[in-house]
């Protein structure tokens, strides 16, 4: 089960820094996003349940990593923040690192053993954050970040990207979050 994790999480990473996403998707924002989604939901918990060493040297309270994970996430999505990365070298590597940084935090600290219920409160609490941006990115009536990455406008395109982060973030988040509630109910005697 450890290898298989730690396997399918560096085969995402290989693919999605290999794969043309930009020309699959015709455009750049979708592209960016399912990296995004790639880098904070789906890569790090195979990397905490395929190395635990790594859960439990990064795990921090779920409520803080999730905390952490939010202000991350909220900010790279400012307008001139995501122009900064959509435009400069390091800006991209900064913000693909503090993703995966963020993931990896949140993951470690709702997937440790011993408080599920905390856990599935900072899963919970992302799924709903990312739900109402990616909510935003897709009702946005305007393309955000066209004009700060010198781009022309392309609403569709940045409504995809909101669909990916809508599609991947909250399900994932949410279903993991239950999961986790459902075993700290499993732990909970009912006395008569």
């Amino acid at each position: 089960m450890r290898e298989a994790a730690l396997i399918s999480a560096l085969a995402l990473a290989t693919l999605i820094w290999a794969a043309p996403l930009e020309t699959w998707f015709n455009a750049a924002f979708p592209a960016h996003m399912l990296r995004h989604m790639m880098l904070v939901a789906v890569i790090p918990p195979l990397l905490v349940l395929g190395a635990p060493w790594l859960g439990s040297r990064w795990a921090l309270s779920p409520m803080i990593a999730a905390a952490i994970e939010f202000a991350l996430v909220w900010a790279w999505h400012l307008p001139k923040a995501h122009g900064f990365a959509f435009l400069d070298q390091m800006g991209f590597a900064v913000e693909q690192a503090s993703f995966l940084i963020a993931g990896i935090l949140v993951w470690s600290g709702c997937l440790r053993a011993g408080q599920p219920l905390l856990g599935a409160g900072g899963l919970l609490l992302t799924s709903m954050h990312m739900t109402l941006l990616g909510a935003l990115i897709v009702l946005a009536p305007r393309d955000l970040y066209a004009d700060i990455c010198g781009l022309a406008p392309d609403l569709t395109a940045q409504q995809l990207g909101g669909l990916l982060m809508l599609g991947i973030g909250t399900p994932v988040y949410l279903v993991a979050g239950l999961i986790l509630t459902g075993r700290a109910l499993g732990k909970i005697k009912v006395r008569a």
